[in-house]
């Protein structure tokens, strides 16, 4: 029997089209304070880079605020920008903290995303940033 899949793919765009540009932010103005921010999906969606079927993870961003907190709307539409992207389930959580952590320069901040099983297994990708205080000569 032949298999009518087996050259079946999907249109996979490149990292190139995670948009950053969309992410906009507010100032904190409780500094110090010890506010714990954490915001939650289950609509996250990349794609395989080499099948382009959907990769789907329920996302939670965590984070310690300096000066920015990031605008809400932009963050989903930044998050949206990865729905047709093909990235490995790792490089995409390594990339929104890359990308979030430069923008909001956070005293910590923690990616997990949880993806929906694929073959049977299951993935729980965390990844951490903390701030690195300055040295200071006198």
């Amino acid at each position: 029997m032949e298999d009518k899949y087996i050259n079946k793919r999907f249109d996979v765009l490149t990292e190139k089209n995670i948009d950053t540009g969309v992410l906009e932010t507010l100032d904190f103005q409780y500094r110090g304070s010890g506010t714990l921010v954490t915001v939650a999906t289950k609509e996250f969606t990349s794609v395989c880079p080499w099948t382009g079927l959907p990769d789907t993870a329920e996302l939670s961003i965590t984070y310690l605020p300096s000066k920015k907190l990031v605008e809400m709307k932009s963050l989903k539409y930044y998050l949206l920008s990865y729905r047709n992207v093909g990235i490995l389930q790792e490089h995409a959580v390594n990339r929104i903290i890359k990308d979030l952590s430069k923008l909001l320069k956070p005293e910590f901040m923690e990616v997990e995303a949880k993806f929906e099983s694929r073959g049977g297994l299951n993935t729980v990708v965390k990844v951490k940033y903390e701030k690195k205080e300055k040295i200071k000569n006198n």
